[in-house]
């Protein structure tokens, strides 16, 4: 099983804080799945143009590709002003509209009040359900107030984030599993 983490923008460290923190607690518990993390902030990305996602090179192809073959993705997004990075909206774009079909999508939410925890159900979820993600009902949505030195000091949020990576695993399984009994009653 390969997932996936995005760590969605290219300022700030809580998001990344919490993927990275996400992603080891995949590593620790689940050895057999393969790990890896993307941290937009690490690479040079266009602006979608409308082109087919195997149609771009360098750090594009890489990060499309990733994301492509992943079987799960744990998409981490800070909010700003009410909203998702650009960063992390123009992945969406680079990507084809049934770039989710099979996977399971789960959401790590980092933002500065409690006001804006509804952004991951009026914006992403939808975003997420267009593109044909098996979503993760419940997400992750942690507040400036559980960091403290560049680290989560709330025992809540661990909690929380661990509940998260049993739900992702648990789904990616079972709806591969179903996909292979669907596949395997075919004649051909």
């Amino acid at each position: 099983m390969k997932i996936v983490g995005i760590s969605g923008s290219i300022i700030g460290s809580k998001t990344k804080i919490a993927m990275t923190h996400t992603m080891n607690k995949i590593k620790d518990n689940y050895s057999d799945a393969e790990v890896s993390l993307l941290d937009l902030a690490d690479y040079e990305l266009p602006f979608s143009d409308g082109r087919n996602y195997l149609d771009y090179t360098g750090d594009a192809a890489h990060v499309l590709q990733t994301i492509m073959d992943a079987d799960a993705l744990i998409i981490g997004t800070p909010i700003f002003q009410a909203s998702i990075p650009a960063t992390l909206k123009n992945i969406f774009d680079l990507l084809p509209v049934n770039a989710f079909r099979d996977k399971v999508v789960s959401i790590v939410v980092t933002a500065g009040s409690a006001k804006h925890y509804l952004i991951a159900e009026q914006q992403i979820k939808p975003i997420l359900a267009y593109m044909k993600a098996q979503v993760v009902q419940t997400y992750v949505f942690i507040e400036a107030e559980d960091f403290l030195n560049k680290e989560i000091i709330n025992d809540d949020v661990f909690f929380r984030i661990e509940r998260l990576v049993e739900d992702t695993v648990m789904l990616t399984d079972t709806f591969t599993r179903i996909r292979e009994e669907k596949e395997a009653s075919y004649d051909f």
